[in-house]
């Protein structure tokens, strides 16, 4: 959809707007923030689900690049 195109690019430049020493990592709180930014209200369990699809290295933190791509690899 076209609304969904619009968040995931919002959401791109809200993750590189927020990543202020331009490292391409984003934490947990940054990203649950994010989803509230963007009204993307999801249930706790589904939030942890994602974060950890996400997150595979369990490292705490994500490449924002790997999660656009991520994304519009299942757009596509």
């Amino acid at each position: 959809s076209k609304r969904g195109v619009r968040v995931i690019t919002g959401l791109g430049k809200y993750f590189r707007y927020i990543d202020k020493n331009r490292n391409g990592l984003l934490f947990q709180a940054d990203f649950r923030e994010a989803l509230k930014v963007f009204h993307l209200e999801i249930p706790e369990g589904d939030f942890e689900s994602l974060w950890l699809i996400l997150d595979d290295s369990k490292s705490d933190k994500v490449d924002y690049g790997e999660f656009t791509h991520a994304v519009f690899g299942e757009m596509n």
